[in-house]
């Protein structure tokens, strides 16, 4: 991704939040960097914003009373009118915190969510497909979301006949790996919160109640009261993954969690149902990027660092 969006960058005009930005069809991609460290320095949204972090750190503080760290392939979505503020704890001249944003019109969303709801309904009871601007979008990119995101960097910066019509599909694709990521969450919620809420929402909590377990797929059909091929169709359909891969998902995400509160790698590991260290510790350092081992460490350090969050 850096090499795309080294243009225009070597010569900053300021030292905190240096913007290089590049308009699109119904959308606009900014690269910022900083070079000091800074705290409480304001964003605002006018469209939907969508970040992602490219190097470095920033603490994110939204409304709500959220504070978070924002880190690379991570992505932090804002929605349209919302306003945060960002800490640069490790900012230098020589290594500084960039990030990037693409602003996407809301009508643009609004017509992508309508295409959804005509194309692949949702269940009555999971309402529709819509952008929920009080569901707060902070999570990690996965391998596909990260490759999209090289290419829209490239994209946006190339100088080609059919740029704006790849930009325009790029974008759309984004928006759809978002609403399905926010969707996702809002299922989740529906079964923690009624887990008979239908078939397909019982084998959801499910296989959150048992992590540590085998995945079985004739057992999760059953709950679910479909065949088996339904069931798989329904289940890509409403969280965008197969069941393996979204029991995955929830186990990396419990591992994460734990990790980061100090708690053993080998223990973290046997208990999320993995038989072997060395394949849970593969499967960390793919979605991560690091150990569990490095996860752990790093989390440990930032967290006894003076004014650490």
């Amino acid at each position: 991704m850096t090499k795309a969006m080294v243009r225009g960058r070597q010569q900053p005009r300021e030292l905190i939040e240096n913007r290089v930005s590049f308009a699109g069809p119904s959308s606009e991609l900014s690269v910022y960097d900083t070079y000091l460290p800074a705290e409480r320095v304001g964003l605002s949204a006018g469209e939907l914003l969508y970040c992602g972090m490219i190097s470095g750190r920033k603490i994110m503080h939204a409304q709500g009373d959220y504070d978070a760290e924002f880190l690379p392939r991570e992505s932090f979505v804002m929605a349209p009118g919302e306003h945060v503020e960002i800490d640069f704890p490790d900012a230098r001249l020589e290594n500084p915190t960039s990030c990037l944003t693409i602003e996407i019109a809301r009508d643009r969303v609004e017509n992508i969510c309508s295409r959804l709801n005509g194309a692949a309904p949702l269940q009555r009871e999971f309402e529709d497909w819509r952008y929920r601007p009080d569901s707060l979008i902070h999570t990690r990119h996965s391998p596909a979301t990260q490759e999209l995101l090289q290419r829209l960097v490239t994209t946006f910066t190339e100088n080609s006949g059919d740029r704006d019509f790849l930009v325009d599909l790029g974008v759309s694709e984004l928006v759809v790996r978002m609403l399905r990521e926010q969707m996702r969450t809002f299922l989740l919620k529906v079964c923690e919160n009624n887990p008979e809420v239908n078939g397909l929402g019982a084998a959801v909590h499910h296989i959150q109640l048992h992590l540590d377990q085998p995945l079985d797929t004739a057992q999760l059909s059953k709950i679910a009261c479909m065949s088996r091929s339904r069931f798989y169709s329904e289940f890509k359909k409403h969280l965008g993954c197969t069941p393996a891969e979204f029991q995955q998902h929830l186990r990396m995400q419990a591992a994460r969690d734990r990790l980061a509160r100090g708690e053993s790698v080998t223990r973290v590991c046997f208990d999320l149902g993995y038989r072997h260290l060395s394949h849970f510790s593969r499967r960390f350092q793919q979605e991560f990027g690091q150990s569990p081992k490095q996860y752990r460490n790093g989390a440990m350090a930032r967290s006894i660092q003076p004014g650490a969050q």
